[in-house]
């Protein structure tokens, strides 16, 4: 049963990953590599895809958040609570690139928060597998997507290049670790429906 305090400590936790900066005890990657030398079409390419990313790690903030708020097996909320504060790092490090790169984060992240916690609520209030299950699936996910964007980033980016595989890392061991935990194999038209949401949202946030 949820009560007042674990609601206020979660409403805060989502003002903190919308408009507070983020932190980070690691340090960033790449942080001792120069800057590289980008043109403007250079720097907008990559401006654009760590908007993305930073987006996709407020969304998983948010999922998180939810899970934990419904899971019900304290290792779960643990293990969930855990590769939240990972994700907050990652925040850290794309802010600092977006900074950088002189652009912006996306306009609509409190949008995507609020749906992300729903659903993060939603898939935690169906049972720990299927928690562990959609983080595991998502993580896998965000890997490819990761993977996409070292594809695509300016070559002479290496900043950039530096975070993007740091979180790819850590994204495939959120996912491995929710298998450990008990994830179960989610249906394929909930992978595909994820697939679907995933596409809308990187869209967007190219340029808004």
């Amino acid at each position: 049963m949820l009560n007042l305090d674990t609601l206020i400590i979660n409403f805060d936790k989502g003002l903190r990953a919308l408009f507070a900066p983020a932190q980070t005890v690691r340090p960033i990657p790449g942080a001792d590599l120069p800057e590289g030398a980008l043109n403007d079409a250079d720097k907008r390419l990559a401006g654009a895809l760590m908007r993305i990313n930073h987006t996709g790690e407020i969304c998983a903030q948010a999922l998180y958040q939810g899970q934990a708020l419904t899971a019900r097996d304290p290792q779960t909320q643990q293990a969930l609570e855990q590769a939240a504060w990972e994700e907050t790092e990652h925040l850290a490090w794309c802010e600092s690139r977006i900074q950088a790169l002189g652009t912006h984060k996306s306009f609509l992240n409190p949008v995507w928060y609020t749906g992300s916690l729903a659903i993060g609520a939603l898939a935690g209030a169906l049972g720990d597998k299927w928690s562990l299950g959609f983080l595991a699936e998502t993580e896998n996910q965000v890997g490819k997507h990761l993977e996409g964007h070292l594809q695509r980033l300016p070559p002479s980016d290496e900043k950039s290049r530096a975070v993007i595989e740091q979180m790819k890392l850590d994204e495939a061991k959120h996912a491995a670790t929710a298998l450990q935990h008990g994830g179960a194999e989610l249906p394929l038209p909930v992978k595909l429906a994820m697939k679907l949401n995933a596409k809308v949202m990187t869209r967007t946030a190219y340029w808004v």
